[in-house]
């Protein structure tokens, strides 16, 4: 299969280019958010480290933490403690629009509710971070072709979500999270809108993904069962807490 085209213009620094030995570190993070006049503790003592090339999963039923870890990871929310780096990027320290250029070069996102644009096409949804990364034109067309080519739609280019199956959107989505070529792919909860048998395919093409392309995946899931088969790592999260850290 063909390979995404090169990282956005934006990109930083060597940060996304070059191999480290770890990715993603959070250092003593805790997450804690004022609710009238108590105080909500969402994570606490994290530290982990990630390395780049890993496919790992983040388990915890609902109200463990993982939708906190993740807008921390993205940089949409700041820890109230502790440091989170991603390759030369410290996103407590960042501004807004550097928060920004972090998401388009650095991260792909895969979301549960696929977000896909109704009135585009395959190929129009793809091409979005393109356009947020300020990509000519006359590149992003193809970019986006290849992109989809890649998750089995070269089919499919010209089809709205209408048109398209509950696996088909999401293997959109997935083509709009490699189109950048970012290092670090985000998986929310990827088969929760899926049936059985589609959401393993999902899963399946997150793991070529990461395989043949050296790409770190993060998925974040209720069910380890769904993953168990193709993860390299498993974090359980419980009430805020990481309370395992095993090798699969």
């Amino acid at each position: 299969m063909p390979t995404p085209p090169s990282p956005a213009v934006d990109s930083p620094d060597a940060a996304s280019s070059s191999p480290a030995s770890s990715l993603v570190t959070f250092d003593n993070v805790a997450r804690t958010y004022e609710m009238g006049s108590e105080i909500v503790t969402a994570l606490t003592d994290i530290n982990i480290t990630i390395p780049d090339g890993q496919f790992v999963a983040l388990v915890g039923p609902s109200g463990s933490g993982k939708s906190t870890f993740l807008h921390l990871l993205s940089a949409m929310d700041r820890p109230t403690e502790g440091t989170i780096s991603v390759g030369d990027w410290d996103l407590g320290s960042l501004t807004r629009s550097e928060q920004a250029r972090f998401r388009r070069s650095m991260i792909g996102i895969i979301f549960q509710q696929f977000h896909l644009v109704p009135t585009m096409t395959a190929r129009e949804n793809v091409a979005l971070p393109l356009i947020l990364a300020g990509v000519a034109p006359a590149d992003r067309s193809g970019r986006a072709a290849d992109a989809l080519e890649v998750v089995g739609l070269g089919d499919r280019l010209d089809h709205r979500p209408s048109e398209l199956s509950g696996g088909e959107q999401q293997r959109v989505a997935v083509a709009r999270a490699l189109v950048t070529d970012p290092p670090l792919l985000l998986a929310d909860e990827p088969t929760g809108n899926l049936d059985s048998d589609t959401g393993e395919q999902i899963i399946d093409l997150l793991e070529h993904v990461h395989r043949e392309q050296g790409r770190t995946v993060l998925v974040v899931t209720h069910h380890f069962q769904e993953v168990e088969h193709v993860t390299e790592r498993v974090l359980r999260l419980r009430d805020g807490r990481i309370i395992a850290d095993e090798s699969c």
